[in-house]
């Protein structure tokens, strides 16, 4: 559907891990997605970017039933994670949350210690039949998230005296403890200084190789850094997908031009 004139895509084409069709979303008589048809590709990360309010993160949300939490929040349309329907109402959201990790805007590790922080996931969701099995997890998350080098020797203290980009990728490691699939961020490094933003960066571009990463930025710069894939939202449609280079270099819609250009947002 969305084709581009690179060739390379077509020796590169990674199998679609989400497919949306028809997606709406209200909050009580506020339409604020308006018939959202999108594929999100495996291994590989898809930025979404768009003004304040575009219903970029209200998409997002749609990806692992966050909006259900929601009293006045209603969706319609059809989303599947490897084809299958995740608003089936067989479908536990607890168990899909598992399956679809999300890190949020602002760090938010749990009052807890940091092996607890991991151990959490694997424990309620019964990943782990022995404590060896447990402390395999924490070890391997941790370093999935870049930062078991610095909090192995404190494992037992609280997640809460990390800094804030510690924080972060500690919140990343508890999101992949429990074998997620896909991986949802929901401006990440927006709380972040620039080191630490450079950091979870250059982790985002490593967690691609075994998750599909979804990323919600309001930097356009970021988004051309770390994602392959760029979708933008605009009064809650969204406008145009595709190559992260051909949207920033050569829009085909003109409101896409308009705000990479700055002119509107």
């Amino acid at each position: 559907m969305y084709d581009t004139p690179n060739t390379e895509r077509d020796v590169d084409q990674k199998e679609i891990k989400i497919e949306a069709r028809g997606v709406q979303v209200f909050y009580g008589t506020t339409h604020a997605i308006k018939d959202v048809d999108v594929d999100i590709e495996d291994k590989t990360v898809t930025a979404f970017i768009g003004p304040s309010g575009c219903g970029k993160s209200t998409f997002l949300r749609c990806l692992n039933r966050m909006n259900d939490t929601i009293d006045i929040c209603r969706v319609e349309g059809k989303i599947e994670i490897d084809g299958d329907d995740i608003y089936d109402k067989r479908v536990d959201p607890v168990q899909l949350r598992a399956k679809v990790g999300m890190v949020f805007q602002k760090p938010n590790p749990f009052p807890k210690s940091i092996y607890d922080n991991i151990a959490y996931g694997p424990r309620i969701h019964g990943l782990a039949k022995t404590k060896a099995d447990l402390d395999e997890i924490v070890e391997k998350s941790l370093r999935r998230g870049a930062i078991w080098d610095e909090v192995k020797d404190r494992l037992h203290a609280p997640g809460t005296g990390l800094s804030g980009g510690q924080q972060q990728r500690l919140c990343i490691a508890r999101a992949v403890a429990t074998e997620p699939e896909v991986l949802l961020m929901d401006e990440p490094c927006s709380a972040l200084d620039p080191i630490a933003t450079a950091q979870v960066e250059e982790l985002i571009d490593e967690l691609r190789e075994n998750y599909s990463v979804v990323i919600v930025t309001h930097s356009m710069q970021q988004a051309a850094r770390v994602s392959q894939k760029t979708a933008f939202f605009h009064l809650g449609n969204l406008v145009e997908f595709g190559e992260t280079g051909k949207i920033f270099t050569n829009p085909e819609d003109s409101r896409t031009e308009s705000y990479i250009t700055g002119r509107i947002g």
